[in-house]
């Protein structure tokens, strides 16, 4: 049997990722809603040198999990996650790239065109 979700923040951004699919019809937002409602032991979690090692400058990563500290960012990008860690919040800031959320991609870019997905 499977068991809802009860973190209030995640219903509500699986909501709005299905809402975006339904009013643009780009599947990129439900295959990240499809992600982020896998149980938590399955959640996908990304280290920041696999994002430095996959990404170009001025890229648009989305991650639909959270994304960790561990190693170093070197490229200009804009990161949106489900979630961040503190360590990884100061190593993205520092290389000059930017940590927003999923939603905040969603309003910028409503059709989802060149965003890079990261599992």
């Amino acid at each position: 049997m499977r068991r809802e979700i009860t973190n209030e923040l995640l219903v509500n951004t699986l909501k709005n990722l299905r809402k975006q699919y339904k009013n643009t019809k780009s599947k990129v937002w439900l295959y990240i809603a499809e992600i982020l409602s896998r149980p938590a032991r399955r959640r996908v979690i990304v280290n920041l040198n696999k994002i430095n090692r996959l990404a170009n400058d001025n890229d648009i990563i989305i991650v639909p999990g959270k994304v960790l500290g561990s190693g170093k960012l070197n490229k200009k990008v804009t990161i949106a996650a489900f979630s961040f860690s503190k360590d990884a919040v100061e190593k993205i800031r520092s290389s000059g790239s930017n940590s927003i959320t999923i939603e905040e991609v969603m309003k910028t870019n409503p059709e989802g065109k060149n965003v890079k997905i990261i599992v």
